[in-house]
């Protein structure tokens, strides 16, 4: 429910929120789709709840159906002015309409006990490359997963070990953004959560 298109919706939820970070768009392959579908219901199966950017379409969308179909708690974070364009999902435990990007991505991150980037554009890699920067500089001590859909982020991963290397980001910091290939690799990392340190900003 929103309230005055601002942020004052009262919070629901009860289950430990995992942040999904995703396009807006589904890409060009059936892979990219069925993969944010399962890794939903998976996550929804083991009773974690979801915060996510709130829209309604792309796999953002496709990822809060899911765990809506599922009975999941589903927590949407999506800006004033991206109302018109990225149509916000009413389905949802809770939506919280904010002023700024800043402020989204605030919440998401307060709100989650870990962070998962599926296939996305410009906006996941900077959501999850954020919360790594956050994590390097111990402002949170949540897990960081790049769920590396047919090899989608080989390219980034490729990268990011390039960097340690050329002596730009110490391997312990690099090794805090972990990379799963299958879904029970991302169960496994969650299963051993532990009460983690808010984010602070």
């Amino acid at each position: 429910m929103v309230k005055n298109r601002m942020n004052k919706v009262e919070q629901k939820t009860t289950q430990t929120l995992v942040a999904l970070y995703c396009g807006s768009r589904t890409g060009n392959k059936p892979i990219y789709l069925q993969s944010a579908i399962e890794l939903a219901e998976g996550l929804a199966q083991h009773h974690f709840g979801l915060v996510y950017g709130g829209a309604s379409i792309g796999l953002m969308g496709q990822v809060a159906d899911t765990f809506v179909e599922c009975g999941g708690e589903t927590v949407g974070v999506i800006p004033e002015f991206m109302l018109d364009y990225e149509v916000a999902h009413h389905e949802l435990t809770e939506l919280h309409v904010v002023q700024t990007m800043h402020e989204r991505k605030a919440m998401m991150a307060d709100r989650a006990s870990a962070f998962i980037a599926l296939p996305g554009g410009l906006g996941t890699f900077e959501e999850i490359l954020e919360v790594a920067t956050w994590g390097q500089l111990e402002q949170h001590q949540k897990p960081m997963i790049l769920y590396n859909v047919n090899g989608y982020y080989n390219s980034l991963i490729s990268q990011l070990d390039h960097a340690v290397r050329e002596g730009f980001l110490p391997p312990q910091h690099r090794a805090k953004l972990i990379v799963c290939q299958e879904l029970n690799e991302i169960y496994t990392a969650l299963n051993r959560l532990e009460v983690p340190k808010n984010v602070l900003i």
